[in-house]
């Protein structure tokens, strides 16, 4: 799309140690989440126009700084929502069967412990009628509120910028049969003492926003779901919790100490991990890509 609009591509990637030397050569450059653009390298690219991010989360670059200086920063909020909801809701199905155990102890255990197998993993839970909390109530949270809806949770929502969040929920998409919800959002300290799960949709750069204190609130036996940023969760204070039963389960796209976390937090039997990929999935990078080179087209002509 970009290469049609007229401009020159380049998709060799290029080294963060390497970036002041060449970035130079481009009027925009397009990041993940692991190239970070911070004052001192918009400082040293004075031909940089357009910083564009592939993804939600923007606290790998310096925005408030470039856009003094005229840059235009650009991201795609919209388009990995949905697979990142998903995600969250795999984590929770998992956990709530306790797939990620069973799936690790069945292929080494064979059949001689089946038994014990079943009997271990034979108290899940239906999520139908359990209590979603939702803290961040953006994109990507509105949309595992829809889903947790959809599967007849009891969603409760917590964001100090949205009073209420409407919710368009698709009954049967094929049918156009769709159902409208607004919640009105708590403060979190009501969303801690009353939710049974608790997945994490908030920017990160602002430390933990769940540490021993927020634990402590919570309701005994919470599950607690983080596909945002790495650091919102305490993850000392999450290690404490899951050991005092206080947290029953966790499961954890992101990690403090990205791409080498924690082996504790990934050896955890009451933790299901994946590594970072909730953004991963065939439809949201072609949804990003059309994004991304439909805002550069029009940033750059203008």
């Amino acid at each position: 799309m970009l290469e049609e609009a007229g401009f020159v591509v380049d998709t060799q990637k290029v080294n963060q140690e390497d970036l002041p030397s060449r970035l130079n050569e481009y009027d925009a450059i397009i990041v993940r989440s692991a190239t970070t653009v911070r004052k001192e390298l918009i400082d040293q690219c004075p031909n940089l126009k357009v910083i564009a991010r592939g993804g939600v989360g923007m606290d790998n670059i310096d925005v408030d700084y470039a856009r003094n200086k005229g840059l235009t920063v650009i991201n795609t909020p919209a388009a990995s929502s949905l697979s990142v909801a998903e995600l969250v809701f795999s984590h929770i199905f998992s956990l709530s069967r306790f797939l990620h155990r069973s799936n690790r102890e069945m292929p080494v255990s064979g059949d001689t412990d089946f038994k014990n197998l079943k009997k271990n993993y034979a108290g899940g839970n239906e999520l139908r009628g359990r209590t979603l909390g939702v803290i961040g109530m953006g994109r990507i949270g509105r949309e595992t509120a829809q889903i947790g809806l959809r599967l007849g949770m009891k969603v409760i929502g917590t964001d100090p910028m949205v009073d209420q969040a409407e919710l368009q929920v698709d009954l049967h998409p094929d049918h156009g049969a769709t159902l409208k919800v607004e919640i009105n959002t708590i403060e979190l300290n009501e969303l801690l003492a009353e939710a049974d799960i608790i997945s994490l949709h908030i920017p990160g750069g602002q430390g933990a926003v769940l540490g021993e204190e927020e634990i402590a609130k919570m309701k005994k036996g919470v599950i607690l779901i983080n596909a945002a940023r790495g650091g919102v969760i305490d993850e000392d204070a999450l290690l404490a919790g899951l050991e005092s039963g206080q947290i029953a389960a966790a499961g954890l796209d992101v990690f403090t100490n990205e791409p080498t976390p924690r082996k504790d937090l990934i050896n955890h039997p009451k933790i299901s991990v994946s590594p970072h990929i909730g953004a991963s999935t065939h439809q949201a990078q072609e949804k990003i890509g059309i994004e991304l080179a439909e805002k550069i087209t029009e940033a750059l002509s203008k």
